[in-house]
């Protein structure tokens, strides 16, 4: 421990305790929700969605995933069997819906964050059968 406080109590050590703080501090930062929030952020993040499904591990699913950003926001991915349409407003029987803030949306769909952890750490809420969203990774891989 001491050869540890010696190394970090020189100016490399304090340089690298330094940029190690500022990399914690970027993790932690508070959200601004108004980040993501335009409207074509929104289409731009669904789009990329549709470009990445998967129709094959689709075959034989039927299910519709609603997501509310922001909670104002609404926008549902329906898959049928091989097919999938995305699109903005609330669909008449979702089977699960997803609340979460757009940042949540947008670190989840880049792979930045895994949507799992990001449910259990309560940044997704979920509602209706919950299940079905541990298929939105098969369907829709990050690559």
């Amino acid at each position: 421990m001491a050869r540890l406080m010696h190394w970090l109590n020189n100016p490399a050590g304090r340089a690298l305790v330094r940029g190690l703080l500022r990399l914690n501090a970027l993790r932690y930062r508070p959200k601004n929700n108004s980040e993501v929030t335009d409207m074509s952020d929104l289409k731009t993040i669904f789009g990329e969605m549709e470009s990445r499904f998967n129709a094959a591990a689709a075959a034989g699913v039927d299910t519709v995933f609603q997501y509310l950003i922001n909670d104002s926001e609404y926008w549902y991915v329906a898959v049928n069997d091989g097919s999938c349409t995305i699109a903005e407003g609330e669909h008449d029987e979702p089977t699960v819906t997803l609340a979460m803030d757009a940042d949540t949306l947008q670190e989840v769909m880049s792979g930045e964050t895994d949507g799992m952890q990001a449910f259990m750490s309560g940044r997704i809420r979920a509602d209706g059968n919950i299940m079905e969203a541990t298929k939105l990774a098969t369907l829709f891989p990050v690559a």
